[in-house]
Parts: structure tokens; sequence; C-alpha cells
């Protein structure tokens, strides 16, 4: 009898691995590019926005996350500063479908000489062309101070996982 009970153990956990149904995964990063503007005080500057980051699906549709990128007047891209955010995100219904909305917000640190701190909102969609792949359409907005301006780009994106 013990000489079956390793037969069985392997045979068990190779079904495991090979079923036919393939768990969403937990995590996924992204990169993106976004043309957006700098308004406040009735004027407004194109800008240049680019960056990378990801988040982990924790509960349901929650997911923490992080980015980093660079942000720009287009006519002076050797003027911008970078951005790092720290984020919750809400992904609906995100394990069975190929289009997933999902809304975002959370802190903002600016830095180049020095450092500001604020907060970023926005939401979007994923599109999934595949099981590891898919397009991330996204509007951001970040703001620094109750009078700073509002920095706001909207987001082309390739997701991976």
């Amino acid at each position: 009898m013990p000489r079956l009970i390793i037969p069985f153990a392997l045979v068990a956990l190779l079904a495991s691995q090979v079923s036919a149904q393939v768990p969403y995964p937990k995590g996924s990063g992204y990169v993106f590019i976004a043309p957006g503007a700098i308004s406040g005080e009735g004027a407004t500057t194109a800008t240049l926005h680019f960056g990378g980051g990801g988040d982990v699906l924790v509960y349901h549709g929650l997911a923490p996350g992080a980015e980093v990128g660079y942000l720009a007047p287009v006519h002076s891209l050797g003027d911008g500063f970078g951005i790092f955010s720290a984020n919750l995100s809400y992904y609906f219904d995100r394990r069975q479908r190929r289009l997933v909305p999902f809304v975002t917000g959370g802190y903002s640190l600016a830095f180049r000489s020095g450092t500001a701190s604020g907060g970023n909102f926005g939401g979007g969609v994923e599109y999934w062309l595949g099981d590891h792949a898919g397009v991330r359409f996204e509007f951001r907005d970040h703001l620094f101070s109750s009078d700073s301006p509002h920095f706001y780009g909207f987001r082309l994106g390739f997701a991976f996982h």
C-alpha cells in the first residue's frame, strides 16, 4: 500500500497543475505615455508624462500599487520632474473579463531639486489581448496643494503579467 501512495500523490499534484481553468494573476505591471496639460490660473501648458508601475490584487478588486514617472512641458522636456505615486486601485470584476474598468487614487511625490507632496486620482480600463498582455487607457490628475495647478494626462499604456 505505501508504494501506491507516491504514484497517487504525483498524479494528484500533476492534475492540479494542468487544470483547464487558469486563475487571474495576483499582480500586473504597466508602462505608459501620457499627453496632458498643466492647468491653473487661466493658463494651460501641454505636457508629456511617461513611466511605469504595478499593483497586486489583495482582496476582491482592491490592489495597492506604486509607479514612478517623469512629467515635463512639451516645449521644454528638460525642465520636467519625477513623480512617485503610491495608490490604491479598485478593479471591477477583474477575474471574468477582457475589458476591466478601474479607479485609482493615492499619494504623489514630485521631485527634482526639492520635493512636493500631493495626491492623484483617476480611472480607466485595461483591455487584455491574451493571457499576459493588454492595453491600458486611463485619465490621471495630480495635485500638490490647494493652490497648485492640476497636472493631468490621458494615458496610453501596455499592461502585462
